[in-house]
């Protein structure tokens, strides 16, 4: 790749000639223009990498320069330059699309390596979208969205490991895209013509797990009418995604190590084997090495899986994706809903970006979701989203009683989705108070299941008690 491209915009002559001149000793072609116009004419011919303005100059001023700019390449990457008294509007400049600013006099150390950082991340951004619609093209898969470092790393894990027939365990927080991430390993494999059979674990109850994975025979148990066909019979040929795979029973684990090792399974009540084959893709949102030490989740088993590692990153890690979400959801939601909102608000973004997303990319689809549902006007302002994720603090107001005994909202609204949650974790936690902190007890008086009060417990992050 040859050297990168700068052009410095600035009516004053020193200022410009000493850019140009640190610049070409930093191994820059750095070009001068003394004026916006003729700037854009020079970018419009022969391009940019990056481009250095003032923001105060004669004729069109430095605002309006990026603001013509962005029209042209909304790509293109700004850095403007302000004296202090003219801060507010290299603000306004960061707006509408600038990348940083420097303040006059700046440090030239500072100088360069903002620089150098700017034009690392373009390239990254750029090698991301090439990889992102290379993926589009060959797989017809568009639903992993970001253009993040971070996300850039999934991607090529992706191209890495899909052709390969090595196990993949999947991990990360509820809401990364887990699910998504293995199909499109699958899409990418030469098993794409063939089944993408996913099953959640954690969804399914404890008795029936094996009969879904398996499958059974007619007579093996009350209600095995016939014989059925399991989940790892679908996949034959094909990929088999066990979601939350941490939530399997130990006597569970037992047999699917066996399967994993020989591809080969009973199903329940059956006096043969079957034989498949299948590429085996695993995910959990615990972490699995504490679920092992802790003897929930059999060592062998965990190391049969564990060939290849994806860890998906939180949304609060990769924050750069939200505007490139916000805007899929948007359109999904605008198709879906039959409405035409254009876009975010300045104050509604920044409070998107400014919320920590604990559910991550599933919390954000539906308070976009949300958010078209109730917006009127041409944009989502901010008060179409939810009270918690502006920073206000919600009024929790419990549903008041009415006359004829049933809940109204209080006139002043509510938070509905935080008072359920405030409620059930209050409940929970005093159930687990009257069973003398014993889990299973407790979930025996709100009638769960074990494994769903476990996963409520550390949902809720509440002292998780003793087991029995």
């Amino acid at each position: 790749m040859g050297r990168h491209r700068i052009i410095i915009v600035d009516d004053e002559k020193s200022m410009r000639e000493f850019l140009e001149i640190m610049l070409a000793k930093e191994g820059y072609d750095a070009v001068g223009a003394d004026s916006a116009a003729l700037a854009l004419d020079e970018i419009r011919e022969r391009g940019a990498d990056l481009v250095i303005s003032d923001v105060r100059m004669p004729g069109m001023g430095g605002v309006e320069f990026l603001k013509a700019l962005k029209e042209m390449d909304p790509d293109s990457l700004v850095i403007m330059i302000t004296a202090y008294a003219s801060v507010e509007t290299a603000i306004e400049a960061m707006k509408a699309g600038a990348h940083d600013y420097f303040i006059k006099p700046f440090n030239i150390d500072e100088v360069k390596l903002t620089i150098r950082k700017a034009l690392e991340l373009k390239k990254l951004a750029r090698e991301n979208r090439l990889l992102k619609n290379e993926l589009k093209t060959r797989l017809g898969f568009s639903k992993i969205v970001g253009t993040s470092p971070r996300m850039a790393e999934i991607f090529s894990l992706i191209m890495s490991v899909a052709r390969t027939k090595a196990n993949v365990f999947i991990t990360g927080e509820s809401g990364t895209g887990k699910e998504l991430v293995a199909r499109a390993i699958h899409e990418e494999s030469d098993r794409k013509d063939d089944s993408f059979v996913a099953v959640n674990c954690g969804a399914i109850p404890e008795n029936l797990l094996e009969s879904e994975i398996f499958g059974h025979v007619k007579g093996a148990f009350t209600g095995a009418v016939a014989n059925r066909e399991g989940l790892a019979d679908q996949a034959d040929g094909g990929t088999l995604f066990l979601d939350e795979i941490t939530e399997l029973p130990l006597h569970l684990q037992v047999k699917l190590l066996r399967f994993i090792q020989e591809r080969r399974f009973r199903p329940v009540g059956g006096s043969s084997d079957r034989t498949v084959d299948i590429r085996l893709i695993a995910a959990s949102n615990r972490d699995v090495e504490i679920e092992v030490r802790e003897g929930r989740f059999r060592e062998d088993l965990f190391y049969r899986l564990n060939v290849i590692r994806i860890a998906t990153p939180p949304l609060r890690e990769r924050k750069e994706d939200i505007p490139h979400l916000a805007r899929h959801f948007l359109e999904k939601y605008n198709k879906a809903l039959g409405k035409k909102v254009g876009g975010f608000s300045g104050e509604a973004m920044r409070a998107l970006m400014d919320y920590d997303f604990s559910g991550n990319v599933r919390e954000l689809e539906n308070i976009v979701e949300r958010a078209v549902t109730l917006e009127e006007g041409q944009e989502i302002g901010a008060g179409s989203l939810p009270a918690h994720v502006r920073g206000e603090r919600p009024q929790h107001q419990a549903l008041l009683p009415s006359q004829d005994g049933q809940a109204k909202v209080p006139e002043t609204g509510m938070d509905l989705e935080k008072t359920v949650e405030d409620f059930e974790k209050a409940v929970i936690a005093d159930a687990l108070k009257k069973a003398g902190g014993v889990k299973k007890k407790a979930a025996g008086l709100l009638g769960l299941s074990f494994r769903s009060m476990r996963y409520k417990l550390e949902k809720y992050a509440i002292d998780n008690g003793k087991d029995d």
